[in-house]
């Protein structure tokens, strides 16, 4: 996720986040933003020339108070009005695919996702991913899969749910209950890359193949040495606490590790604490 305006006035960090290894392809860059018209310079500018991004996603779902503060994100919810203006802007300018991340709406008194789907539809939005909470829930409570499959039955483009997809179990029981298309996951990804390739599995009929510790210990070492390869042994070293966090995530003794683990300045110590 990136900011439209960090694009605009050429800001080297917000550059940097935007590059793609063409292992990962396809790739969907997601930008946020509540300016049309910097939106469409931006997608025409540095978007359309990149042939190492596939698909431009918009977000309109994210919750954090600085994204919010300016407008953006999940602000936009209570503004259909410019969201149509951003997505009819962005869909004139973009020769990529365009799709659309929302939440179902900013609180409990404002749900309006069908709205804003249709006007996604009507804009010429590929794709939509629908959080199924509010803004103000940010990630408490349960989301709300029944107003996803709504969205779905008010819409003829894919739609994606998104939203307490922990388990593989979860991604079939969601596209079950709400007929979406597909399935997006944030949090349920954290520390566990495998639950993609286990929810294949599980749609074509075979047995699931649940990690082992030693080898969410070797991924994460494997992680680690990703990182600091491509941010330094610094930065690299003091982001991967978090994820090995994730990684360690009900094993024995983890609390005690993920607590020793955040002291650790250098990738050699981080690795020996891991493997013992």
């Amino acid at each position: 996720m990136v900011s439209s305006k960090g694009l605009y006035y050429e800001d080297e960090n917000t550059k940097e986040l935007t590059s793609v290894d063409s292992r990962e392809r396809p790739v969907a860059i997601q930008i946020f933003g509540s300016d049309p018209n910097i939106i469409g310079k931006v997608i025409e500018e540095h978007i359309n020339p990149r042939e190492d991004i596939d698909i431009l996603d918009i977000n309109m779902g994210c919750p954090a108070p600085k994204i919010v503060k300016n407008g953006d994100g999940s602000a936009l919810l209570k503004n259909p009005p410019l969201v149509n203006k951003i997505l009819k802007k962005a869909v004139k300018a973009s020769t990529k695919p365009v799709t659309l991340k929302i939440r179902i709406g900013w609180d409990s008194n404002s749900i309006n996702g069908i709205e804003i789907a249709r006007i996604a539809e009507d804009a010429g939005i590929s794709a939509l991913t629908v959080h199924g909470r509010t803004r103000d829930m940010f990630y408490s409570g349960e989301a709300n899969w029944e107003y996803i499959g709504k969205i779905k039955n008010a819409v003829s483009i894919p739609v994606i749910g998104n939203g307490d997809v922990f388990e593989p179990i979860d991604a079939i029981k969601m596209m079950e209950y709400t007929g979406c298309d597909g399935v997006a996951i944030g949090r349920g990804a954290m520390g566990n890359p495998w639950i993609f390739n286990r929810i294949r599995l599980l749609i074509e009929g075979k047995k699931d193949i649940v990690p082992s510790d030693v080898e969410k210990i070797q991924i994460a070492i494997k992680h680690l040495k990703l990182v600091v390869n491509i941010k330094g042994e610094k930065i690299g070293v003091k982001e991967m606490r978090k994820h090995i966090a994730w990684y360690l995530k009900g094993m024995r003794n983890s609390n005690k590790i993920k607590n020793w683990i955040n002291t650790i300045d250098t990738k050699d110590e981080m690795e020996k604490v891991l493997l013992n």
